[in-house]
C-alpha cells in the first residue's frame, strides 16, 4: 500500500474544469477515471537507495520506478525541476527489442585465438529480446499520458518548460491535452524534427521523415534562450552570400544596415555622424556607441555620403541564424556512433543539447521521467546542470547507470517500492505472469480488459483481469478501478459467466474495496481478490556462479582478485533456447541456421562484474567494476580500454560483495569469502 496520497495540485481539484475541453472535444472515453485519480492523488511509495556513484553533493538522481510515484516523492521532498523534457511511447503499435551480444569467452582456448580479430558485426552471436510493448487502446495511452502529464506539472518550478517528443501515430491527441494541462497560452512551439534522411519501399504514402516535439511553458514567465546555428543549410547560404567583404587582413565580414528598427523615429538616435546623414527613423544606437564602434573598427563608410553607415559583421565572430522550429539539422543515431548505446529509442545528444541551452540555464534541475538511453541526463551532466532520471525498466537504468559513470558524474540509483518486483522490463514481466497463473488461457470472445480466462468444471468460464504493469493507473485497485470492474467491464459479460477473478499488484484499502464489492447491487456475479504479488514472486530467479577471491601481489600492486570459474543463468538459456528453437523451425536448404551455443564454463553470458569493498549489505559501494564490450573489451571503471576480459576482477581492499549482470541485464549479488 501506499505511505500516503500527494495531491497533484496545491489547491483542491474541485471546480477546476480539467477535462472538460478534452471530453468535449472527443467524447473521451474514461475521463471519469483520470478525474477520479486526479482528487485522490499522486501514490507515494518508499523509495530505496541501491547506489551511490561519488559523492553526489547536487543531489542527481537515477531512479527505477513509474512517473507518477516518482513526482509523488519529489513533491513530498520539496523538490522542483526547471525543465522537462519527456520521450514516451508514441502508441505506434510497436514492440522495442534489444540485440543481446554473446560476448567472448576468456576460458575457451578458441576464443583467445581469435582475440586479435575485429569481427564484423555479422559474425557476432546475437538474439533480441523485447524491452517493452508499445502497444496501446487509444483511450488508456490518453487517460494514461494525462495522469503523467498532471504529475510532472506539479512538479514544475513556475519558470518552468516541458518539451514532449511524440510522433503522427498519437501527437495530435496528445497537443489536445497539453492545452487542458498547461493551458493554450503557455503553448510556444510545435518543433519538427527531422530526423532521417529518406523513406524506402513505401508506395502509397510520403514516406515519415519527422517527429513532433510539442514546447510548454508552466507560466508567462519561462527561461528561454535564443539558440544560432552556422551549420544549417539557410545559415551556409547565408554566409556564402553576405560574408564577402575583406579589409586586406584575411578576416570576412558583411555590411549589415545600422538604421533603427523602430515603427516611429526616436529623436535622441537621429544624429549627424561624419557628414552621413542619420535615417528617417535615425540610427540604432547612441552617438556614443556610434564613436566607440567607430573607434574599433567595426563600421563601414560608403566613399558617396549618400549612402548609409554600415556595421560590419566579422564571420570568425558570427554566431549563426537563429534556430527556427524545423530542425533538420540533427541526425538520428546510428550503430557506429560514438554515442550510441544500442538503446533501441536512443535519441542524439544534439537534440538534448539544444533543448537544454534553450530552456535552461546552469545548476538548474532537469528530468526525464521516461528516460530511455538516459540521454537528458548525460547531456545535463555534461552543460553543468543538475539531473533526475527516471524509468521503469532494468535495461534503462543499468545503461543510464554505465553512461554517466563514463561521463564522471556524480548521483545515486534509487528504486520505487511499489510491490512489484519487476522482470527486467514491464513487458517481460507480464509475459512471464501470464505463463504463471495457472490455468490461464487467451479467449477471444472476451473484451481486451480482460487477460484470458480460467475454465472450471463446475462455474465454467472465469474472465481473469491482470494489471497492466505498463499503465500505472491500473497497478493500484482503488474504488475508482473497482467502480469500473463492476459498472463497465463486467456488464459487458456473458450472462452465463457467474465468476470473475481481479488480480492487483497493490491495494488502496482492502477492507473499502471489500465493503464497495459487497455494497453493490448492479451484478450477482461473484468477484474474488487475488494478490498479484504471490506470482511475481516466482518471476525472478538468482544467476548461478561459481568464483575464487585471492589477496595478489603483481609487481607494484597489491590487492585481491576474484577470478569466474562458472557462470549459469536460466533465464538466459530460456532466451537462446528460444531463439534456436525459432531458427531451426525457419531453417531450409536456401536459409541455413547456426543456432547459438555457451559453454561449460558459460562465462559468455557475463556483461559486467562489480566489487563493494565498503558494505556487506544495503547500499551498493561499487569500488571497482568491469564491463565488458560486446567486442569483448573492457571498459574499467567507466574507461574504455583495448583489453580483452580474462575473467576476473581487481581490487585494492578486500571485497565484500560481488555483482555480476548477465548479457540480458539481470543482476545477482554474492558475499565473497577469500
Amino acid at each position: 500500500m501506499p505511505i500516503k496520497y500527494i495531491p497533484f495540485f496545491p489547491e483542491p481539484i474541485e471546480g477546476q474544469a480539467l477535462l472538460d475541453n478534452f471530453k468535449r472535444t472527443l467524447r473521451y472515453k474514461g475521463a471519469y477515471e483520470v478525474t477520479g485519480k486526479l482528487k485522490r492523488g499522486m501514490p507515494l511509495y518508499e523509495m530505496e537507495k541501491q547506489e551511490t556513484i561519488g559523492k553526489n553533493a547536487d543531489g542527481n538522481m537515477v531512479i527505477r520506478g513509474e512517473c507518477v510515484s516518482a513526482c509523488a516523492y519529489l513533491k513530498e521532498q520539496g523538490i522542483t525541476v526547471d525543465l522537462v523534457y519527456i520521450d514516451p511511447p508514441f502508441a505506434s503499435g510497436a514492440d522495442y527489442a534489444k540485440k543481446i551480444y554473446i560476448r567472448r569467452n576468456p576460458k575457451v582456448a578458441e576464443a583467445i585465438a581469435k582475440a586479435e580479430e575485429e569481427l564484423e558485426n555479422e559474425d557476432f552471436k546475437t538474439f533480441e529480446e523485447t524491452m517493452y510493448g508499445d502497444v496501446w487502446d487509444k483511450e488508456k495511452y490518453l487517460n494514461w499520458m494525462y495522469e503523467n502529464l498532471c504529475a510532472i506539472k506539479s512538479v514544475m518550478s513556475e519558470t518552468a518548460s516541458i518539451y514532449v517528443h511524440l510522433d503522427y501515430h498519437i501527437g495530435h491527441y496528445v497537443k489536445i491535452l497539453l492545452d487542458e494541462i498547461f493551458g493554450e497560452d503557455n503553448f510556444r512551439n510545435e518543433i519538427v524534427w527531422k530526423r532521417r534522411g529518406g523513406a524506402l519501399n513505401n508506395f502509397k504514402a510520403f514516406g515519415q521523415l519527422t517527429d513532433t516535439i510539442f514546447l510548454y511553458s508552466k507560466s508567462e514567465e519561462y527561461i528561454f534562450n535564443v539558440q544560432k546555428t552556422k551549420d544549417s543549410q539557410d545559415a551556409q547560404e547565408y554566409i556564402k552570400e553576405r560574408f564577402i567583404y575583406d579589409d586586406g587582413d584575411g578576416r570576412l565580414y558583411s555590411r549589415d544596415p545600422v538604421t533603427n528598427p523602430a515603427a516611429v523615429p526616436t529623436p535622441s538616435l537621429i544624429y549627424e555622424y561624419k557628414g552621413y546623414k542619420p535615417p528617417v527613423k535615425g540610427w540604432a544606437f547612441s552617438y556614443d556607441t556610434m564613436k566607440e564602434w567607430d573607434e574599433a573598427g567595426r563600421l563601414y563608410f560608403p566613399e558617396d555620403k549618400s549612402q548609409r553607415i554600415r556595421r560590419k559583421t566579422f564571420l570568425d565572430e558570427y554566431e549563426g541564424q537563429p534556430i527556427q522550429n524545423l530542425w533538420a539539422d540533427i541526425y538520428v543515431i546510428n550503430s557506429q556512433a560514438k554515442e550510441s548505446t544500442d538503446y533501441a529509442t536512443q535519441k542524439p545528444e544534439a537534440l538534448l543539447e539544444r533543448i537544454i541551452k534553450a530552456s535552461s540555464n546552469e545548476n538548474m534541475l532537469i528530468a526525464d521521467f521516461f528516460g530511455g538511453s538516459g540521454v537528458a541526463a548525460a547531456v545535463a551532466n555534461k552543460l553543468g546542470r543538475r539531473f533526475i532520471h527516471c524509468d521503469i525498466g532494468i535495461n534503462s537504468i543499468q545503461t543510464t547507470r554505465d553512461r554517466l559513470l563514463a561521463d564522471k558524474a556524480e548521483f545515486d540509483v534509487l528504486e520505487i517500492k511499489d510491490g512489484v518486483s519487476l522482470y527486467r522490463n514491464p513487458q517481460q514481466t507480464m509475459d512471464k505472469i501470464k505463463s504463471l497463473i495457472p490455468g490461464l488461457r487467451n479467449e477471444d470472445s472476451l473484451d481486451s480488459f480482460w487477460e484470458g480466462a480460467i475454465f472450471d468444471s463446475k462455474l465454467g468460464m472465469v474472465p481473469v483481469y491482470v494489471p497492466n504493469l505498463m499503465d500505472s493507473s491500473t497497478k493500484l485497485l482503488d474504488v475508482v478501478l473497482m467502480n469500473r470492474i463492476i459498472n463497465v467491464a463486467i456488464p459487458d459479460l456473458d450472462n452465463t459467466v457467474k465468476k470473475v477473478i481481479v488480480y492487483y499488484v497493490d491495494i488502496s484499502d482492502p477492507e473499502e474495496i471489500r465493503n464497495f464489492i459487497k455494497n453493490d447491487t448492479t451484478t450477482d456475479k461473484e468477484i474474488e481478490l487475488r494478490d498479484l504479488k504471490e506470482v511475481l514472486d516466482d518471476v525472478v530467479a538468482e544467476d548461478y556462479a561459481e568464483f575464487s577471491c585471492q589477496q595478489m601481489q603483481d609487481g607494484l600492486f597489491t590487492g585481491y582478485r576474484i577470478e569466474i570459474n562458472k557462470f549459469a543463468s536460466d533465464r538466459v538459456y530460456d532466451k537462446i533456447h528460444a531463439y534456436n528453437e525459432k531458427g531451426i523451425a525457419n531453417t531450409n536448404e536456401k536459409k541455413k541456421f547456426t543456432p547459438i551455443t555457451i559453454s561449460d564454463t558459460g562465462l559468455e553470458l557475463i556483461e559486467f562484474l562489480s566489487v563493494d569493498c565498503t558494505s556487506a549489505d544495503g547500499i551498493w559501494h561499487s569500488d571497482s567494476e568491469i564491463k565488458i564490450d560486446k567486442l569483448g573489451y573492457v571498459i574499467r571503471n567507466g574507461v574504455k580500454t583495448k583489453e580483452f576480459w580474462d575473467g576476473t576482477i581487481t581490487s585494492d581492499k578486500q571485497p565484500l560483495r560481488l555483482k555480476i549482470r548477465n548479457i540480458c541485464g539481470d543482476e545477482t549479488v554474492w558475499k565473497v569469502k577469500q
